[in-house]
Protein backbone atom coordinates (compact mmCIF):
# COMPACT_ATOMS: atom_id res chain seq x y z
CA UNK A 1 0.00 0.00 0.00
CA UNK A 2 1.23 3.42 -0.91
CA UNK A 3 1.09 5.38 2.34
CA UNK A 4 -0.30 8.79 1.47
CA UNK A 5 -1.94 11.13 3.94
CA UNK A 6 -5.39 10.29 2.54
CA UNK A 7 -4.71 6.58 2.89
CA UNK A 8 -3.34 7.04 6.39
CA UNK A 9 -6.52 8.78 7.58
CA UNK A 10 -8.44 5.60 6.82
CA UNK A 11 -6.25 3.72 9.30
CA UNK A 12 -7.64 5.91 12.13
CA UNK A 13 -4.33 6.06 13.96
CA UNK A 14 -4.08 8.84 16.57
CA UNK A 15 -0.66 10.53 16.33
CA UNK A 16 -1.24 12.76 19.38
CA UNK A 17 1.11 10.72 21.66
CA UNK A 18 3.84 11.44 19.10
CA UNK A 19 3.23 15.21 19.18
CA UNK A 20 1.00 15.43 16.10
CA UNK A 21 -2.50 15.98 17.45
CA UNK A 22 -5.55 16.86 15.41
CA UNK A 23 -7.62 19.93 16.38
CA UNK A 24 -11.00 21.21 15.30
CA UNK A 25 -9.95 24.84 15.91
CA UNK A 26 -6.95 24.72 13.58
CA UNK A 27 -6.56 28.47 13.08
CA UNK A 28 -3.40 29.54 11.25
CA UNK A 29 -0.74 31.83 12.72
CA UNK A 30 0.80 34.93 11.09
CA UNK A 31 3.67 32.74 9.82
CA UNK A 32 1.51 29.90 8.50
CA UNK A 33 2.28 29.85 4.76
CA UNK A 34 -0.33 30.75 2.21
CA UNK A 35 -2.09 27.61 0.95
CA UNK A 36 -1.20 25.55 4.06
CA UNK A 37 -3.27 22.48 4.99
CA UNK A 38 -2.68 21.93 8.71
CA UNK A 39 -2.97 18.31 9.81
CA UNK A 40 -1.37 18.25 13.26
CA UNK A 41 -0.32 20.28 16.32
CA UNK A 42 2.56 19.71 18.73
CA UNK A 43 0.57 21.16 21.63
CA UNK A 44 3.21 23.77 22.63
CA UNK A 45 4.21 27.22 21.32
CA UNK A 46 1.70 27.04 18.47
CA UNK A 47 3.89 24.54 16.56
CA UNK A 48 1.94 22.84 13.79
CA UNK A 49 2.54 20.57 10.81
CA UNK A 50 1.14 21.06 7.34
CA UNK A 51 1.27 20.51 3.63
CA UNK A 52 1.62 23.59 1.40
CA UNK A 53 -0.20 23.92 -1.90
CA UNK A 54 2.28 23.48 -4.74
CA UNK A 55 4.69 21.22 -2.79
CA UNK A 56 2.83 17.93 -3.05
CA UNK A 57 2.99 15.78 0.12
CA UNK A 58 6.12 17.45 1.49
CA UNK A 59 5.62 17.94 5.23
CA UNK A 60 6.49 21.26 6.91
CA UNK A 61 6.84 22.34 10.53
CA UNK A 62 5.63 25.87 11.41
CA UNK A 63 7.10 27.31 14.65
CA UNK A 64 5.62 30.75 15.52
CA UNK A 65 7.92 31.24 18.53
CA UNK A 66 11.07 31.08 16.40
CA UNK A 67 12.72 34.28 15.21
CA UNK A 68 12.64 35.38 11.59
CA UNK A 69 13.35 33.91 9.11
CA UNK A 70 13.22 30.48 10.79
CA UNK A 71 9.46 30.07 11.18
CA UNK A 72 9.00 27.31 8.59
CA UNK A 73 11.14 24.25 7.78
CA UNK A 74 10.53 21.19 5.57
CA UNK A 75 10.69 17.89 7.44
CA UNK A 76 9.95 15.14 4.91
CA UNK A 77 9.64 14.75 1.17
CA UNK A 78 6.49 12.65 1.61
CA UNK A 79 4.02 11.87 4.36
CA UNK A 80 5.32 8.30 4.41
CA UNK A 81 8.83 9.61 5.18
CA UNK A 82 7.33 11.78 7.94
CA UNK A 83 5.87 8.64 9.55
CA UNK A 84 9.23 6.86 9.22
CA UNK A 85 10.88 9.78 11.05
CA UNK A 86 8.33 9.45 13.85
CA UNK A 87 9.09 5.74 14.05
CA UNK A 88 12.80 6.56 14.45
CA UNK A 89 12.44 9.34 16.99
CA UNK A 90 9.23 8.58 18.88
CA UNK A 91 8.10 12.23 18.86
CA UNK A 92 7.80 15.27 16.60
CA UNK A 93 9.91 17.49 18.91
CA UNK A 94 13.36 16.44 17.61
CA UNK A 95 12.10 16.72 14.02
CA UNK A 96 10.91 20.29 14.53
CA UNK A 97 14.15 21.37 16.24
CA UNK A 98 16.66 19.49 14.08
CA UNK A 99 17.35 22.53 11.83
CA UNK A 100 19.37 24.15 14.64
CA UNK A 101 21.24 21.04 15.88
CA UNK A 102 24.20 19.03 14.72
CA UNK A 103 24.10 15.21 14.67
CA UNK A 104 25.55 14.91 18.18
CA UNK A 105 22.95 17.23 19.68
CA UNK A 106 20.17 15.44 17.83
CA UNK A 107 21.38 12.03 19.08
CA UNK A 108 21.76 13.35 22.63
CA UNK A 109 18.16 14.58 22.63
CA UNK A 110 16.91 11.16 21.51
CA UNK A 111 18.98 9.42 24.21
CA UNK A 112 17.66 11.76 26.92
CA UNK A 113 14.04 11.49 25.74
CA UNK A 114 13.25 7.85 24.87
CA UNK A 115 9.64 7.03 23.86
CA UNK A 116 7.24 6.03 26.64
CA UNK A 117 4.72 3.22 26.64
CA UNK A 118 1.97 5.29 24.97
CA UNK A 119 4.37 6.37 22.21
CA UNK A 120 5.64 2.82 21.67
CA UNK A 121 2.07 1.58 21.28
CA UNK A 122 1.34 4.11 18.52
CA UNK A 123 4.66 3.40 16.82
CA UNK A 124 3.86 -0.34 16.80
CA UNK A 125 0.40 0.37 15.36
CA UNK A 126 1.91 2.48 12.54
CA UNK A 127 4.45 -0.17 11.67
CA UNK A 128 1.86 -2.98 11.66
CA UNK A 129 -0.86 -1.18 9.68
CA UNK A 130 1.37 0.61 7.12
CA UNK A 131 4.34 -1.72 6.84
CA UNK A 132 6.74 1.24 7.17
CA UNK A 133 10.19 0.89 8.73
CA UNK A 134 12.01 3.51 10.86
CA UNK A 135 14.26 6.02 9.04
CA UNK A 136 17.84 4.72 9.25
CA UNK A 137 19.61 8.09 9.68
CA UNK A 138 16.92 10.63 10.63
CA UNK A 139 19.21 13.63 11.28
CA UNK A 140 21.03 13.20 7.95
CA UNK A 141 17.71 12.86 6.14
CA UNK A 142 16.39 16.06 7.71
CA UNK A 143 19.60 17.92 6.94
CA UNK A 144 19.54 16.82 3.26
CA UNK A 145 15.89 17.84 2.82
CA UNK A 146 16.42 21.27 4.37
CA UNK A 147 19.72 21.98 2.60
CA UNK A 148 18.16 21.33 -0.81
CA UNK A 149 15.00 23.35 -0.21
CA UNK A 150 14.49 26.83 -1.72
CA UNK A 151 12.83 28.79 1.10
CA UNK A 152 12.12 31.75 -1.18
CA UNK A 153 9.35 29.69 -2.83
CA UNK A 154 7.21 29.76 0.33
CA UNK A 155 4.50 32.42 0.07
CA UNK A 156 2.93 34.07 3.12
CA UNK A 157 -0.29 35.91 3.87
CA UNK A 158 -0.56 39.64 4.53
CA UNK A 159 -0.35 38.95 8.28
CA UNK A 160 3.27 37.86 7.91
CA UNK A 161 4.22 41.35 6.64
CA UNK A 162 2.21 43.24 9.28
CA UNK A 163 4.66 44.69 11.88
CA UNK A 164 1.92 44.59 14.54
CA UNK A 165 1.61 40.82 14.17
CA UNK A 166 5.20 40.07 13.20
CA UNK A 167 7.76 42.54 14.60
CA UNK A 168 10.42 40.86 12.45
CA UNK A 169 8.37 41.25 9.29
CA UNK A 170 10.48 41.96 6.21
CA UNK A 171 9.64 45.41 4.93
CA UNK A 172 8.78 46.04 1.32
CA UNK A 173 11.54 47.92 -0.45
CA UNK A 174 10.40 51.56 -0.79
CA UNK A 175 9.85 52.82 -4.31
CA UNK A 176 12.62 55.04 -5.67
CA UNK A 177 10.72 58.12 -6.73
CA UNK A 178 12.23 61.59 -6.97
CA UNK A 179 9.79 64.50 -6.74
CA UNK A 180 10.39 68.23 -6.49
CA UNK A 181 8.81 68.64 -3.04
CA UNK A 182 9.49 65.20 -1.53
CA UNK A 183 12.25 63.55 0.47
CA UNK A 184 14.17 60.42 -0.37
CA UNK A 185 11.31 57.99 0.28
CA UNK A 186 8.45 60.24 1.46
CA UNK A 187 6.37 62.20 -0.99
CA UNK A 188 3.21 64.24 -1.11
CA UNK A 189 0.14 62.35 -2.23
CA UNK A 190 -0.29 62.62 -5.99
CA UNK A 191 3.16 64.08 -6.64
CA UNK A 192 4.69 63.10 -9.96
CA UNK A 193 8.15 61.60 -10.27
CA UNK A 194 10.79 63.51 -12.18
CA UNK A 195 12.56 62.13 -15.23
CA UNK A 196 16.03 60.84 -14.40
CA UNK A 197 18.89 62.39 -16.33
CA UNK A 198 22.03 60.28 -15.62
CA UNK A 199 25.11 62.37 -14.76
CA UNK A 200 27.54 60.03 -12.91
CA UNK A 201 29.93 62.88 -12.16
CA UNK A 202 32.81 62.32 -9.72
CA UNK A 203 34.82 65.34 -8.51
CA UNK A 204 37.16 66.36 -5.68
CA UNK A 205 36.43 69.47 -3.61
CA UNK A 206 37.12 70.63 -0.05
CA UNK A 207 39.48 67.68 0.48
CA UNK A 208 36.59 65.30 -0.12
CA UNK A 209 35.43 63.02 -2.94
CA UNK A 210 31.95 63.77 -4.30
CA UNK A 211 29.60 62.04 -6.71
CA UNK A 212 26.48 63.28 -8.50
CA UNK A 213 24.57 60.24 -9.80
CA UNK A 214 21.75 62.04 -11.62
CA UNK A 215 19.66 65.16 -12.13
CA UNK A 216 15.87 64.76 -12.06
CA UNK A 217 13.74 66.89 -14.36
CA UNK A 218 10.45 67.84 -12.67
CA UNK A 219 7.59 70.15 -13.56
CA UNK A 220 8.67 72.91 -11.13
CA UNK A 221 12.41 72.59 -11.54
CA UNK A 222 15.45 70.34 -11.26
CA UNK A 223 16.47 68.05 -8.40
CA UNK A 224 20.13 67.19 -7.79
CA UNK A 225 21.60 64.59 -5.41
CA UNK A 226 25.07 65.27 -3.96
CA UNK A 227 26.94 62.30 -2.44
CA UNK A 228 29.97 63.08 -0.23
CA UNK A 229 32.28 60.17 0.64
CA UNK A 230 33.88 59.68 4.07
CA UNK A 231 36.78 57.33 4.77
CA UNK A 232 35.92 54.68 7.40
CA UNK A 233 39.21 55.32 9.24
CA UNK A 234 38.18 58.96 9.71
CA UNK A 235 34.77 57.88 10.99
CA UNK A 236 36.32 55.49 13.52
CA UNK A 237 38.79 58.14 14.71
CA UNK A 238 35.94 60.65 15.17
CA UNK A 239 33.86 58.13 17.14
CA UNK A 240 36.84 57.22 19.32
CA UNK A 241 37.77 60.85 20.07
CA UNK A 242 34.27 61.74 21.22
CA UNK A 243 33.52 58.33 22.75
CA UNK A 244 30.43 57.86 20.61
CA UNK A 245 28.57 54.58 21.08
CA UNK A 246 25.05 53.56 20.07
CA UNK A 247 24.34 52.21 23.57
CA UNK A 248 25.27 55.45 25.37
CA UNK A 249 24.15 58.00 22.77
CA UNK A 250 20.84 58.81 24.47
CA UNK A 251 22.56 59.46 27.82
CA UNK A 252 25.33 61.75 26.55
CA UNK A 253 25.16 65.53 26.67
CA UNK A 254 27.62 67.96 25.13
CA UNK A 255 28.36 71.61 25.79
CA UNK A 256 27.85 74.24 23.10
CA UNK A 257 31.58 74.34 22.44
CA UNK A 258 31.78 70.56 22.14
CA UNK A 259 28.87 70.58 19.69
CA UNK A 260 30.60 73.25 17.57
CA UNK A 261 33.85 71.28 17.55
CA UNK A 262 32.04 68.04 16.69
CA UNK A 263 30.18 69.68 13.81
CA UNK A 264 33.44 71.04 12.42
CA UNK A 265 35.26 67.68 12.74
CA UNK A 266 32.51 65.22 11.76
CA UNK A 267 33.52 63.46 8.49
CA UNK A 268 29.81 63.21 7.61
CA UNK A 269 29.14 66.91 8.18
CA UNK A 270 29.82 69.67 5.65
CA UNK A 271 27.66 72.72 5.01
CA UNK A 272 27.66 74.16 1.52
CA UNK A 273 25.47 76.23 -0.78
CA UNK A 274 24.91 75.07 -4.37
CA UNK A 275 23.92 77.31 -7.25
CA UNK A 276 22.65 75.56 -10.37
CA UNK A 277 23.19 77.20 -13.77
CA UNK A 278 20.75 76.09 -16.48
CA UNK A 279 21.45 77.40 -20.00
CA UNK A 280 23.48 80.23 -18.48
CA UNK A 281 20.80 81.29 -15.95
CA UNK A 282 21.00 80.82 -12.18
CA UNK A 283 18.25 78.69 -10.61
CA UNK A 284 17.14 79.54 -7.08
CA UNK A 285 17.32 76.72 -4.58
CA UNK A 286 13.85 76.07 -3.12
CA UNK A 287 14.42 73.28 -0.61
CA UNK A 288 16.83 70.59 0.49
CA UNK A 289 17.09 67.48 2.65
CA UNK A 290 19.81 65.05 3.62
CA UNK A 291 20.52 61.56 4.87
CA UNK A 292 23.67 59.69 5.85
CA UNK A 293 25.19 56.21 5.91
CA UNK A 294 27.87 55.11 8.37
CA UNK A 295 29.35 51.61 7.95
CA UNK A 296 31.16 51.85 11.30
CA UNK A 297 28.13 51.32 13.53
CA UNK A 298 26.63 47.93 14.49
CA UNK A 299 25.00 46.06 11.61
CA UNK A 300 21.47 46.25 12.98
CA UNK A 301 21.60 50.03 12.92
CA UNK A 302 22.82 50.33 9.33
CA UNK A 303 21.24 48.11 6.73
CA UNK A 304 17.60 49.09 7.19
CA UNK A 305 18.19 52.84 7.41
CA UNK A 306 17.20 55.37 4.76
CA UNK A 307 20.82 56.25 4.00
CA UNK A 308 21.68 52.61 3.31
CA UNK A 309 18.83 52.36 0.80
CA UNK A 310 20.07 55.49 -1.00
CA UNK A 311 23.61 54.09 -1.09
CA UNK A 312 22.28 50.82 -2.52
CA UNK A 313 20.16 52.52 -5.19
CA UNK A 314 23.01 54.73 -6.39
CA UNK A 315 25.46 51.79 -6.31
CA UNK A 316 27.82 53.62 -3.95
CA UNK A 317 30.61 51.70 -2.24
CA UNK A 318 29.10 50.60 1.12
CA UNK A 319 32.55 50.24 2.74
CA UNK A 320 32.72 54.07 2.89
CA UNK A 321 30.56 56.48 4.81
CA UNK A 322 28.27 58.73 2.76
CA UNK A 323 26.42 61.97 3.30
CA UNK A 324 23.76 62.56 0.67
CA UNK A 325 22.01 65.88 0.09
CA UNK A 326 19.05 66.45 -2.22
CA UNK A 327 18.40 70.01 -3.45
CA UNK A 328 15.48 71.28 -5.54
CA UNK A 329 15.95 74.29 -7.85
CA UNK A 330 13.09 76.33 -9.35
CA UNK A 331 12.97 77.18 -13.04
CA UNK A 332 13.24 80.90 -13.86
CA UNK A 333 10.85 80.50 -16.79
CA UNK A 334 7.14 79.65 -16.75
CA UNK A 335 7.66 76.66 -19.00
CA UNK A 336 10.13 73.86 -18.51
CA UNK A 337 13.13 74.75 -20.69
CA UNK A 338 15.16 72.39 -22.81
CA UNK A 339 18.46 71.58 -21.13
CA UNK A 340 21.39 72.69 -23.28
CA UNK A 341 24.04 73.40 -20.63
CA UNK A 342 24.08 72.58 -16.92
CA UNK A 343 26.69 73.45 -14.31
CA UNK A 344 27.09 74.11 -10.59
CA UNK A 345 28.82 76.59 -8.33
CA UNK A 346 29.51 75.18 -4.86
CA UNK A 347 30.25 77.48 -1.92
CA UNK A 348 31.15 76.35 1.57
CA UNK A 349 29.05 77.71 4.43
CA UNK A 350 30.97 79.28 7.31
CA UNK A 351 32.05 76.88 10.05
CA UNK A 352 31.71 77.97 13.70
CA UNK A 353 34.68 77.36 16.01
CA UNK A 354 34.82 78.36 19.69
CA UNK A 355 37.46 80.81 20.86
CA UNK A 356 38.59 82.59 24.01
CA UNK A 357 36.40 83.14 27.11
CA UNK A 358 36.50 86.53 28.83
CA UNK A 359 34.78 88.76 31.39
CA UNK A 360 34.39 92.53 31.34
CA UNK A 361 32.44 94.87 33.61
CA UNK A 362 32.58 98.45 32.38
CA UNK A 363 33.31 100.72 29.39
CA UNK A 364 36.97 100.94 28.55
CA UNK A 365 37.73 97.30 29.44
CA UNK A 366 39.76 95.53 26.75
CA UNK A 367 40.22 91.95 25.63
CA UNK A 368 43.15 90.83 23.50
CA UNK A 369 42.87 87.74 21.33
CA UNK A 370 44.49 86.07 18.33
CA UNK A 371 42.92 84.87 15.13
CA UNK A 372 44.54 83.65 11.96
CA UNK A 373 48.02 84.51 13.24
CA UNK A 374 47.08 88.14 13.93
CA UNK A 375 46.48 90.02 17.20
CA UNK A 376 43.21 91.88 17.86
CA UNK A 377 41.80 94.03 20.66
CA UNK A 378 38.19 94.27 21.74
CA UNK A 379 37.30 97.53 23.56
CA UNK A 380 34.06 97.82 25.50
CA UNK A 381 32.12 101.01 24.70
CA UNK A 382 28.95 100.41 26.74
CA UNK A 383 28.13 97.75 29.33
CA UNK A 384 24.93 97.79 31.35
CA UNK A 385 22.19 95.47 32.69
CA UNK A 386 18.80 95.78 31.02
CA UNK A 387 15.30 94.37 31.42
CA UNK A 388 13.26 92.82 28.60
CA UNK A 389 9.71 94.19 28.29
CA UNK A 390 7.39 91.22 27.74
CA UNK A 391 4.15 93.20 28.14
CA UNK A 392 3.51 93.52 24.41
CA UNK A 393 4.33 89.91 23.61
CA UNK A 394 1.36 87.50 23.16
CA UNK A 395 2.53 85.01 25.80
CA UNK A 396 0.21 83.64 28.45
CA UNK A 397 0.30 81.23 31.38
CA UNK A 398 4.05 81.58 31.82
CA UNK A 399 6.63 83.88 33.37
CA UNK A 400 9.71 84.55 31.26
CA UNK A 401 13.21 85.62 32.33
CA UNK A 402 13.82 89.28 31.58
CA UNK A 403 17.23 90.32 32.96
CA UNK A 404 20.18 90.48 30.61
CA UNK A 405 23.36 92.47 29.95
CA UNK A 406 23.84 94.55 26.82
CA UNK A 407 27.33 95.34 25.58
CA UNK A 408 28.66 97.40 22.70
CA UNK A 409 32.27 97.19 21.61
CA UNK A 410 34.75 97.96 18.85
CA UNK A 411 37.52 95.86 17.31
CA UNK A 412 41.00 96.89 16.35
CA UNK A 413 41.87 96.01 13.69
CA UNK A 414 38.45 95.29 12.25
CA UNK A 415 37.51 91.72 11.24
CA UNK A 416 35.44 91.03 8.11
CA UNK A 417 31.70 91.10 8.68
CA UNK A 418 30.27 87.88 10.06
CA UNK A 419 33.60 86.36 11.14
CA UNK A 420 33.32 87.13 14.87
CA UNK A 421 30.35 86.50 17.12
CA UNK A 422 30.18 86.88 20.89
CA UNK A 423 27.95 84.57 22.94
CA UNK A 424 27.11 84.15 26.61
CA UNK A 425 28.59 80.90 27.94
CA UNK A 426 25.60 80.41 30.26
CA UNK A 427 22.21 79.11 29.12
CA UNK A 428 19.09 81.23 29.52
CA UNK A 429 16.75 80.38 32.40
CA UNK A 430 13.74 78.22 31.56
CA UNK A 431 10.33 79.96 31.53
CA UNK A 432 8.14 79.22 34.54
CA UNK A 433 4.44 78.48 34.72
CA UNK A 434 2.39 81.40 35.93
CA UNK A 435 0.75 80.64 39.31
CA UNK A 436 -2.98 80.02 38.68
CA UNK A 437 -5.61 82.23 40.20
CA UNK A 438 -7.78 80.60 42.88
CA UNK A 439 -10.31 78.27 41.28
CA UNK A 440 -8.66 78.38 37.86
CA UNK A 441 -7.58 75.19 36.04
CA UNK A 442 -3.87 74.36 36.06
CA UNK A 443 -2.07 73.53 32.82
CA UNK A 444 -0.15 70.26 32.90
CA UNK A 445 1.99 70.51 29.77
CA UNK A 446 5.58 71.75 29.89
CA UNK A 447 6.34 75.27 28.71
CA UNK A 448 8.73 75.40 25.79
CA UNK A 449 11.90 77.45 25.90
CA UNK A 450 11.67 80.43 23.55
CA UNK A 451 14.89 82.06 22.31
CA UNK A 452 14.28 85.77 21.98
CA UNK A 453 17.81 87.11 21.70
CA UNK A 454 20.46 85.62 19.45
CA UNK A 455 20.72 82.52 17.31
CA UNK A 456 21.28 78.80 17.66
CA UNK A 457 24.50 79.33 19.63
CA UNK A 458 22.95 81.81 22.07
CA UNK A 459 23.02 85.61 22.08
CA UNK A 460 25.46 86.85 19.47
CA UNK A 461 27.08 90.06 18.35
CA UNK A 462 25.68 92.34 15.67
CA UNK A 463 26.96 95.47 13.97
CA UNK A 464 24.96 98.51 15.07
CA UNK A 465 26.67 101.51 13.53
CA UNK A 466 29.86 103.54 13.05
CA UNK A 467 31.87 105.30 15.75
CA UNK A 468 35.06 107.32 15.69
CA UNK A 469 37.26 104.31 16.50
CA UNK A 470 35.47 102.07 13.99
CA UNK A 471 32.38 99.91 13.65
CA UNK A 472 30.22 99.56 16.74
CA UNK A 473 29.14 96.01 17.54
CA UNK A 474 26.65 94.80 20.13
CA UNK A 475 26.09 91.61 22.08
CA UNK A 476 23.41 90.53 24.58
CA UNK A 477 23.75 87.98 27.33
CA UNK A 478 21.34 85.16 28.10
CA UNK A 479 18.07 85.90 29.89
CA UNK A 480 17.71 85.31 33.65
CA UNK A 481 15.07 85.90 36.32
CA UNK A 482 17.57 87.82 38.47
CA UNK A 483 20.35 90.17 37.34
CA UNK A 484 23.58 88.26 36.66
CA UNK A 485 26.49 89.13 38.94
CA UNK A 486 28.95 88.54 36.10
CA UNK A 487 28.78 87.29 32.51
CA UNK A 488 31.32 84.96 30.96
CA UNK A 489 31.48 85.61 27.24
CA UNK A 490 32.73 83.37 24.46
CA UNK A 491 34.31 84.35 21.15
CA UNK A 492 33.01 82.39 18.16
CA UNK A 493 34.75 82.56 14.78
CA UNK A 494 32.86 81.71 11.61
CA UNK A 495 34.94 81.28 8.47
CA UNK A 496 35.18 79.20 5.33
CA UNK A 497 38.21 77.03 4.64
CA UNK A 498 37.78 76.20 0.95
CA UNK A 499 37.25 78.36 -2.14
CA UNK A 500 34.21 78.01 -4.38
CA UNK A 501 34.36 75.48 -7.19
CA UNK A 502 32.65 75.15 -10.58
CA UNK A 503 31.34 71.76 -11.76
CA UNK A 504 30.23 71.19 -15.35
CA UNK A 505 27.44 68.61 -15.56
CA UNK A 506 26.30 68.92 -19.19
Amino acid sequence: MKVTYAAFLKQQIDLAPLGVAQRTDAYPYFCTPRGANIFGWAGVDGIHFCFIRGFGEMVFAVSPMNTAPDFVHPLARTFADFLRLLLSCGDSAPLEQAWQWDNAQFSAFLAENPPGDAQKAVMAQIAMQTGLMPMEQPWQYLRDVQAAFDYSKIKYTEDYYDPDMNPDAPQKEPEWKVTFDGGFFHHRRGSRAGMELPIRKTYFWAERTWYIPAVYVCGKGLVVDFCMRADPSALLAFQKKWNLHIESEAHRSFTREERMEMEAENPLQFSFRPTLHLNGKDLRMKRGCGTSYNPCVPEGYVFECEGARVVKHNQLDPSYGWMIWRFSFLYVTKRRPDIRTLSLTLSQEAVARPGKHFQVSSPGDTVDFSHGGREYRLTVQEYEPQVMDWSKMPMKNAVYPSHYVAMTYTLSPELPDGVLQISDCAESDQPRREPPAPGQPVATSDTAVIGIIGGADGPTSIITGQTAPGKLHAACSSLHFAPAEAVEWRLIFRETEFPDTEIVLL
